[in-house]
């Protein structure tokens, strides 16, 4: 069984603020070395996405580390602006495991890149659902896409939470000096 953790692994094209969350796998040493990749490179090339491919081709992981290492090769392909192909092992990982909350998560920043705020806000909104181990990450993803919409009530309260889950990310406190508060 996997032991699962979930870390900021890089930020978005389009929002350097909003980063992904990787998914810590034990299994082989190939989905261990695509989670270190999604976990640790900035500068992802092609033989990180090879790691990643060789992990699920040669098989043998668990139903858990399999949804991750999908979860990992599609951060490793935003990172190279690959999003339809990370959207496509985003979703592999949901239909592989559907309680894992980081593929929703990851699809739901995506979707913020492709520029298609109402479903990215629905799935952040699913990642919290499913407990993600990075909510603060959800809260802002989120509020970008009902800032994005046009409903700066709901992204001012989205912003606010990830700053009070996450006080020492600046991104959230900084987007929070955009808005006035009237009562």
């Amino acid at each position: 069984m996997a032991i699962m953790r979930y870390v900021i692994a890089a930020a978005l094209a389009a929002s350097p603020a909003f980063a992904q969350a990787g998914v810590r796998t034990l299994g082989s040493s190939d989905a261990r070395g695509c989670y270190l990749a999604a976990e640790l490179r900035r500068n992802v090339d092609m033989r990180d996405l090879v790691r990643c491919d060789d992990a699920l081709r040669v098989g043998g992981l668990d139903i858990r580390d399999t949804a991750a290492t999908h979860v990992n090769r599609g951060i490793l392909r935003m990172r190279l602006g690959h999003i339809d192909a990370a959207i496509a092992d985003f979703d592999a990982a949901s239909a592989i495991d559907p309680g894992q909350p980081e593929a929703y998560l990851n699809k739901g920043a995506a979707l913020i890149v492709r520029q298609q705020p109402g479903e990215a806000a629905r799935l952040f909104t699913v990642a919290l659902e499913r407990n993600t181990m990075r909510p603060e990450l959800a809260h802002y993803g989120r509020a970008v896409a009902h800032e994005t919409l046009g409903d700066a009530r709901a992204a001012y309260a989205d912003y606010r939470r990830a700053s009070e889950l996450a006080p020492r990310w600046r991104e959230p406190r900084a987007d929070l000096t955009r808005f006035r508060v009237t009562r």
